[in-house]
């Protein structure tokens, strides 16, 4: 028993020299475009480190596995991650009912699930010591963000569109949450698939009913598609979508019908020649690195690693689960370069941030068009 004692306490993903990070996305589906980024924002704020040191002399090294947007194909990867690459971590995983199928694994094996990149409140609630999330979420960025587009657009009729999922119901919810606060009821709303591409049976059902404001309870493809199809058929509402709407892709892919769609956000999209010096010089460091534009996601990518290490060099020497729980739980984040507003966490607060803003695409852009909004 004497001998076996040092290896029962042995930490999982903790050696001398190295702290294993492991993260889901998705490199092949649907979020593709959101997955590489992310991954490339964490690589380069762990070469970074690494290129500074590391943490207390451990180097960090980064484990990536492709859900491919499946929850079937997250847990394959969660397994393989905990039980063969033996992460220390999971960091920055991308996707609500993939987070939701993974973190069973991870928890069996006292692995916390860290700042995942979806803003479901699953990711936070039931309370459970191994859950941190950072994103405002999807219910209360529409909830929040609904009432002061309204009263600024004088909207009369305010309908939505959503995906038949978990994430599209939550926009949902936040809609008519919203709408309660200024006695106000959805005058239309409509679904779709997750995968659907032909969304003009649900665009005709909100002309028809004169709706002059939207919530897209979109993503990429579904939110170029609808207000593409709107625009074809001269129905011009107001349209609001959530932080999942909010990418470079849709001014990109969607091109100059896109302009002046609203969509809540927190930290601002990088763009190489934004006239924020810091930001800039990020942005084109992460191209010389990549040879491609960084975006939001890499962004999040980059700060949950650089979160990440704040906390473990916190925890000195002895980094452990329970040691990196104990930091986490005092901590609080001040307000970075991208406009992130302040995060805090206490062993019963597991969401660090509750308030988003307004950005809009104004001739191809994202522009910000708010400060936060608070509950």
């Amino acid at each position: 028993m004497a001998l076996a004692s040092p290896l029962l306490l042995a930490q999982q993903g903790v050696s001398k020299d190295e702290i294993r990070i492991g993260t889901i996305q998705d490199l092949s589906g649907p979020l593709a475009g959101f997955g590489k980024q992310s991954r490339n924002g964490m690589q380069l704020r762990v070469d970074e480190i690494n290129e500074q040191g590391g943490i207390n002399g451990r180097k960090l090294k980064l484990f990536v596995e492709d859900s491919g947007y499946d929850p079937k194909k997250a847990v394959l990867a969660a397994q393989k991650l905990v039980n063969q690459d033996k992460i220390f971590i999971m960091a920055g995983h991308i996707g609500t009912a993939q987070n939701m199928a993974a973190m069973p694994v991870q928890f069996a094996k006292n692995v916390i699930n860290f700042l995942p990149i979806t803003a479901a409140r699953e990711m936070y609630e039931p309370h459970n010591r191994l859950k941190y999330s950072f994103a405002a979420t999807y219910y209360d960025q529409i909830r929040l963000a609904l009432p002061t587009l309204i009263k600024e657009k004088g909207a009369k009729k305010v309908c939505t569109i959503y995906q038949d999922d978990e994430f599209g119901l939550e926009v949902q919810r936040g809609a008519e949450a919203a709408l309660k606060t200024v006695n106000m009821e959805l005058a239309e709303k409509t679904s779709f698939k997750r995968g659907a591409t032909d969304f003009s049976s649900q665009v005709a059902r909100m002309k028809a009913a004169n709706c002059d404001l939207v919530v897209l309870g979109t993503i990429i493809r579904e939110t170029i598609g609808t207000i593409g199809e709107a625009r074809k058929t001269g129905f011009n509402p107001t349209f609001l979508g959530s932080s999942a709407a909010y990418t470079d892709l849709i001014h990109k892919l969607g091109g100059k019908a896109m302009d002046g769609m609203y969509a809540t956000m927190t930290v601002q999209n990088p763009y190489t020649d934004e006239s924020n010096d810091k930001i800039r010089f990020w942005a084109n460091k992460y191209k010389t690195k990549f040879n491609e534009d960084p975006t939001v996601f890499s962004v999040y990518g980059y700060s949950i690693i650089d979160h990440f290490a704040t906390v473990a060099q916190k925890a000195g020497a002895n980094l452990s689960t329970d040691s990196f729980i104990k930091i986490m739980d005092a901590s609080s984040f001040e307000p970075d370069m991208f406009g992130s507003p302040k995060m805090s966490y206490t062993a019963t607060k597991r969401l660090g941030n509750d308030q988003s803003r307004l950005s809009q695409i104004v001739d191809g852009k994202w522009k910000v068009v708010s400060g936060y909004i608070a509950p």
